[in-house]
């Protein structure tokens, strides 16, 4: 009897060692599910989805849950409301909620690109473009209060040109309707995003002859927020979240267009991979792709003054209250 006592001990303390090994090792490789909510879907944005496609991200233990909810209120509607831990949009969105008076603040902690992704885009081809040809002209603007169109607004003053007085300006097409507004001949000149500017270059509907990115400088035009809640109570899945940014950002930064290119394919299967090239070539000559996470505050005040040249500016807010640079520091160094 007591010999079987015995046996049964031992099996059943093999078996409970088993489990422990087996539950143990399923610990380890379960990877911890972060929802992140993009404004849109844009080869703006390549470093993240090289971050995910080259595994960077798991590396770190992550499983990134990428949804695109199509624009910047619905993208802080839904990081408020907790359909989303992470969001990716303009840091002026940090900043209008923040002016509304949150009880849990949005913070900036990864920057992902650092200037405007916009072209000027001309029907006619244009030889020496001088940025006083565009008076009189009628010109497709982005929406009011959102990035694309103060920074068009503060890049147009510093041409001289007042754009509610010197342009016949329109700004009353939905941001999808716009491109398609020019193709179909309205407007002399307008403001796109890539991949549609070099698209419409290629098909002969456009000419692309100036770029708000490179006119505008330094500014924290796409970054990556969470509740000050959640950058608490998850800190280390920020600082893995963060790490894994950084690694993509030098990965980008020292790789081909080409090679950046075939990365990004999965995510924009409609775009031809020429044309992907092509803007990815675009982005990184002019500086567009941040190279490390680090949102400094030269970036920040720029934001500010471009958002207050505007008249879209409730406060001035101070770098170290709605931005939160240790994290990206700390992964940078």
């Amino acid at each position: 009897m007591k010999k079987w006592s015995r046996i049964a001990f031992t099996l059943l303390a093999a078996a409970s060692l088993t489990i422990g090994l087996t539950a143990c090792s399923s610990g380890k490789d379960e990877l911890e599910k972060v929802r992140v909510a993009e404004v849109t879907r844009s080869i703006f944005y390549a470093p993240q989805y090289v971050a995910i496609e080259k595994g960077f991200f798991k590396e770190e233990g992550l499983d990134i849950e990428l949804t695109t909810t199509w624009g910047g209120d619905k993208t802080m509607t839904s990081l408020l409301s907790g359909g989303a831990d992470i969001a990716l949009v303009g840091s002026e969105t940090s900043i209008y909620v923040h002016a509304q008076g949150s009880d849990d603040p949005v913070i900036n902690f990864a920057q992902l690109t650092q200037t405007d992704g916009t072209f000027l885009v001309s029907r006619e081809k244009v030889e020496n473009f001088d940025w006083e040809q565009l008076k009189g002209s009628t010109f497709l603007g982005q929406r009011k209060g959102g990035m694309p169109q103060m920074v068009g607004e503060f890049v147009l003053k510093q041409h001289g040109i007042d754009p509610h007085n010197d342009l016949n300006l329109i700004q009353n097409i939905d941001f999808a309707n716009i491109a398609n507004a020019f193709a179909s001949g309205t407007g002399d000149y307008v403001q796109l995003f890539e991949p549609t500017a070099s698209i419409f270059e290629k098909e002969g509907k456009g000419h692309i002859i100036a770029s708000f990115g490179t006119e505008s400088g330094h500014v924290p035009y796409t970054t990556f927020m969470a509740k000050d809640s959640y950058m608490k109570e998850e800190s280390e899945t920020i600082e893995k979240f963060t790490r894994a940014l950084y690694k993509a950002q030098k990965w980008v930064d020292e790789s081909s267009p080409g090679e950046i290119a075939e990365v990004l394919e999965p995510y924009f299967e409609d775009t031809e991979s020429d044309i992907i090239e092509t803007v990815v070539d675009r982005y990184k000559s002019q500086g567009s792709f941040a190279t490390d996470p680090i949102l400094d505050t030269e970036e920040w005040n720029n934001l500010q003054d471009i958002m207050d040249e505007a008249g879209e500016l409730p406060e001035r807010i101070d770098h170290g209250t709605l931005v939160n640079t240790s994290v990206a520091e700390k992964v940078s160094k």
